[in-house]
Order: structure tokens, then C-alpha cells, then sequence
């Protein structure tokens, strides 16, 4: 088996096994506040949100926002699968 091979191998069960990643010791990845848009992936603007059970998500323009409403679930899904922590939603 070349080398090459034998090291992909090697990847790939290091990636089932979560070795390298945390996964297998259960440590906790640091989550990334969000700089980008759920919807287009453009840089966020601060003045453009809406907030959906507790929590607040950033809009690029309000074009977004208006997508966002439509389905909120799935884009924050995205952001948190993405290691996205979002901001609580203001008391």
C-alpha cells in the first residue's frame, strides 16, 4: 500500500474516532460570534437583526431578514453547525 494511501487510511479513522477534533474527548470547540449573513454570507450589519427564541441573528440588508422570517429554524441551524455562537436575545 503506498504512502499516500496508507495516510488518508489513517485520516479517516482519525476523523470516525474524533481524534483531533475534540470530539473524543469531549472537549468544547470556541464558538465564533457572527460576522456573516445566514442568508448570503455577506458581512453582517449590526442594525439589521431579528430575534427568534432568544436568539439574536445579523442581516447583510433587509432583504435577508425578510428570507430569515420565512424558515428562522433552518438558518440559525446553519450558523450553529458552522461554530456560530449567536447573541442572546436582549432582557
Amino acid at each position: 500500500m503506498s504512502t499516500l494511501i496508507k495516510s488518508l487510511a489513517a485520516l479517516a479513522i482519525m476523523a470516525m474516532l474524533g481524534i483531533g477534533t475534540g470530539l473524543a474527548t469531549g472537549a468544547a470547540y470556541a464558538a465564533e460570534p457572527q460576522t456573516k449573513c445566514p442568508v448570503m454570507g455577506y458581512a453582517i450589519n449590526k442594525k439589521l437583526h431579528a430575534d427568534h427564541n432568544g436568539k439574536r441573528v445579523y442581516f447583510c440588508c433587509p432583504s435577508c431578514e425578510s428570507e430569515f422570517k420565512k424558515n428562522p429554524e433552518q438558518y440559525i441551524k446553519k450558523l450553529e453547525e458552522q461554530g456560530v455562537e449567536l447573541e442572546k436575545t436582549p432582557a
